[in-house]
């Protein structure tokens, strides 16, 4: 064999070796419904993502797409991410079910871990946080500072993850406080500043100085700030830049964990289809740091709450409670059951208006 035969056979033998290695590198895809600078919802699941490039460095590759809407442009997404190679494929908006399970069963051999939805296959995980808790919290210090005893609330669809969060607050808002009233506006989006901003200016100018949202910018926190004597609390990320006020809190969605331990399975061949559903124990909600401009004692009451519920001596459905019409739901101590929380279409009494069908 000459020096040149050599070189050609040593060449190609690193090729081949590079290939293999390449190969080996596990490939985690995300679709994302904002953009990961949105400050909220997007940019904690992002945050995940990039922990997962941390804790595995070279061994894993990341890839995403961020601000695809729920639909049909979805699964296109889903579909190029799966041809591209992905050994995983984190689906991180509710209205993105329907499109995962529809990808999911074109790509038996690809793992799919869908966010806040309900339905699974063998290569079909769901994921979600039980940020009803982390609401209790900030109903707590919302029926406390308020002044006006009113509170809005900016939803985003009328979805059961984001009317138990609005019962929660107010449940938690009404037990320290009688006079509370909630008023609630219908965003229809995840993420558009500009409805959002709207709405938490519409609140405010109902008598609102209290405003709580379940979309993901901070635009409403830019509302409140502008309006002044209004105080509002982080959504999904701390959103710290607007504390210590008008933000007062914040529920922060820790992703990472999970993401890490889900892709560790698909590295370790011990993946299996599954139900997450965590909360502030596991560290899956946090309650972002509670700022000076919340009295003392109103804080100490609030940090009770947050670790009673960590540590599962108190949970935020617990009777006596009633449905909105009226009729009998949890008995004194009756604690609500998953089924009926992962379902939730249903305000509690106390609550005003109808929920959009």
């Amino acid at each position: 064999m000459n020096a040149k035969t050599l070189l050609a056979c040593t060449a190609l033998a690193l090729g081949l070796a590079g290939g293999a290695m390449a190969q080996d590198k596990t490939k985690a895809g995300f679709i994302f419904v904002g953009p990961i600078g949105d400050g909220g919802w997007t940019f904690e699941h992002n945050e995940g993502r990039m922990a997962v490039e941390e804790h595995f460095g070279d061994k894993v590759e990341t890839v995403y797409q961020e601000s695809v809407p729920e639909g049909a442009d979805a699964e296109r997404a889903m579909t190029q991410m799966a041809l591209g190679g992905a050994d995983i494929i984190f689906t991180t908006s509710f209205g993105y079910m329907d499109p995962t399970i529809n990808v999911a069963a074109k790509f038996p051999d690809v793992k799919f871990e869908h966010a806040t939805g309900f339905k699974r296959a063998d290569n079909v995980s769901t994921y979600s946080a039980r940020f009803y808790e982390g609401r209790a919290v900030q109903g707590h210090i919302a029926g406390k500072m308020t002044k006006t005893n009113k509170v809005g609330y900016i939803g985003s669809y009328p979805i059961p993850e984001v009317i138990r969060g609005i019962n929660s607050a107010y449940i938690h808002a009404k037990k320290v406080n009688p006079e509370i009233e909630f008023s609630v506006i219908w965003a229809y989006t995840w993420f558009d500043p500009a409805k959002e901003a709207d709405a938490a200016k519409a609140l405010i100018e109902q008598g609102a100085d209290v405003i709580l949202q379940h979309t993901d910018s901070t635009a409403p926190q830019a509302a409140a700030q502008e309006a002044g004597n209004v105080i509002s609390f982080g959504q999904a990320s701390d959103m710290a830049e607007y504390g210590p006020t008008p933000r007062v809190s914040s529920i922060i969605d820790n992703w990472s964990p999970y993401y890490i331990a889900r892709v560790q399975a698909v590295m370790d061949g011990t993946w299996e289809s599954m139900d997450t559903w965590d909360g502030i124990g596991p560290g899956m909600v946090k309650i972002g740091e509670i700022s000076d401009a919340v009295p003392a004692d109103v804080k100490a009451e609030a940090e009770a709450l947050r670790d009673a519920i960590a540590a599962g001596d108190y949970h935020p459905f617990t009777g006596p409670l009633k449905k909105q019409d009226g009729s009998d739901w949890l008995a004194d101590g009756e604690v609500a059951d998953d089924g009926t929380l992962a379902g939730m279409n249903f305000y509690v009494e106390g609550l005003t208006g109808d929920i959009p069908q």
